[in-house]
């Protein structure tokens, strides 16, 4: 388990970079840490990992308080830093050795050791070439190997999958899959398509504040766009598009309809409806809105065309939450 309670850390000039920060991870969660540069995530993740003292608060890996006893939290820890930071002029294989040496592995359990690390992160192609020969997303990969090399029950990545191709994308968050069975994963990005397809929780993290923790699904949720309808109706020469009365007062008693608009479509004979949910719109009224809207556009003999349905963007609820935080008057901020 992660734990990080009220950390805070301040730099020289009163700069004040994490603010009274908050948060737990148990084994079998993957917590994606989002935020804007210069929101906190790096300092939180060293003050977590043991490389940088807070100024307030505490932290505990596996249970174990980080800042009392640093070696043995760290013993539990496998981290990847931002970059990747490796001995150019060894390779892969050699790099695990010694790390699992460090990590206390001999003999056969440290060669099993290794051979699994290269196998799960699928640099055995690559694993007896110098790492200055590789390219960038293999440079991650070694990274990310030598984290896992030891079977951690704490894992702290940042940006795991940067310089990676889709496929290799792909084999790390199935493995991070993998590993979060057997230990709590924190992972920082900035990347927002990752919150769904690596995160069972995440949170975003604007002027060194946890500004929201909570499901995938709860942050989409977030979006007041969230389950707007657009259909595209074909209608009759009766029908005039300007006629935007006609289309509000079809849709308007739909339960959690809210503002309606009606554009004319790229042939005469198409209209497209806008139904945007009332910003008060519950899940339930948010999730029917588009089977009620089909239906009573079926009901009154209308063919329709197309109908899509707005699943909420997290650009603009990620955009909402820092730009509110960054709106709260606070104490100065680190860049």
């Amino acid at each position: 388990m992660i734990e990080a309670r009220a950390l805070t850390r301040r730099f020289s000039g009163g700069v004040l970079a994490v603010d009274a920060l908050s948060l737990s991870v148990r084994t079998g969660e993957v917590v994606g840490l989002l935020g804007p540069n210069g929101a906190g995530k790096s300092t939180t993740i060293r003050m977590l990992t043991g490389y940088l003292a807070p100024t307030a608060g505490s932290s505990r890996l596996a249970g174990v308080d980080v800042q009392r006893e640093p070696v043995r939290a760290q013993r539990a820890l496998g981290y990847l830093p931002e970059g990747s930071p490796l001995y150019a002029e060894m390779t892969p294989r050699a790099i695990l050795r010694f790390v699992a040496s460090v990590r206390g592995l001999r003999g056969r359990a440290r060669t099993s050791a290794v051979d699994r690390a290269i196998a799960r992160a699928r640099i055995a192609s690559v694993a007896d070439r110098a790492v200055e020969t590789l390219s960038k997303g293999y440079r991650r990969r070694v990274g990310l190997a030598q984290a896992i090399v030891h079977e951690p029950p704490v894992l702290i990545l940042d940006e795991p999958t940067d310089g990676l191709d889709p496929n290799q994308k792909r084999a790390v968050r199935a493995l991070v899959a993998e590993l979060r069975e057997q230990a709590a994963v924190i992972i920082s990005t900035h990347l927002l398509e990752e919150v769904g397809t690596l995160c069972t929780r995440t949170g975003v993290i604007a002027r060194g504040r946890l500004v929201f923790d909570g499901s995938p699904e709860q942050l989409h949720a977030l979006d007041p766009a969230r389950g707007t309808v657009t259909l595209t109706v074909r209608t009759t020469a009766d029908d005039a598009p300007v006629r935007g009365e006609r289309w509000r007062g079809l849709f308007a008693d739909l339960a959690g309809a809210g503002a309606i608009d009606s554009e004319a479509g790229p042939e005469a004979s198409l209209v497209r409806v806008t139904i945007r949910p009332k910003p008060d719109a519950s899940e339930r009224e948010r999730t029917a809105l588009a089977p009620l809207a089909s239906a009573r556009a079926r009901e009154r003999g209308l063919a329709i065309e197309s109908l899509a349905v707005e699943p909420g963007r997290l650009d603009e609820v990620f955009r909402q939450l820092t730009e509110r935080a960054n709106a709260t008057p606070g104490p100065e901020r680190a860049a």
